[in-house]
């Protein structure tokens, strides 16, 4: 169990090892305990256990439950630059921290404020325009 905790919840080897040091304790206090027939089969079945699970673990459709499935298929800032030009004023829908998403025409895009923060519903002005990067200031 502390391996499908530590491949799919906690990554970083820590539950992984104390997982191992647990398995490793039971064979050891099988063979302690009840001698080594029983200590010999305990670690077969450990073992055996402990294959079927990585295999399961790494089979495919395992990690196709676990995967997201979703595909991004929008571009950032697509605009008309009829609409969005230097000097254009717009609307801020949300807090420029430094970036965030402004109303301008009609038109919803991603802008970035360099200088300082925005608050919402604060009228900007585009500053420049870098390829799909659009840099705004506050309109004053």
């Amino acid at each position: 169990m502390a391996l499908i905790l530590e491949l799919l919840i906690v990554p970083g080897g820590v539950v992984g090892i104390v997982g191992l040091l647990a398995m490793i304790a039971g064979v050891i206090g099988a063979y302690s305990s009840h001698g080594a027939m029983a200590g010999t089969i305990t670690l077969m079945v450990t073992l055996a256990l402990a294959t079927v699970q990585i295999v399961l673990i790494l089979r495919s459709r395992t990690w196709k439950k676990c995967e997201l499935e979703a595909e991004i298929d929008v571009k950032m800032n697509d605009f008309d630059p009829k609409k969005i030009h230097v000097g254009a004023v717009g609307i801020t829908t949300g807090r420029l921290a430094p970036s965030g998403k402004a109303v301008f025409d009609g038109e919803t895009i991603e802008v970035v404020s360099p200088q300082n923060f925005i608050d919402q519903d604060r009228e900007v002005v585009i500053t420049e325009i870098e390829g799909r990067k659009i840099f705004v200031k506050l309109n004053n």
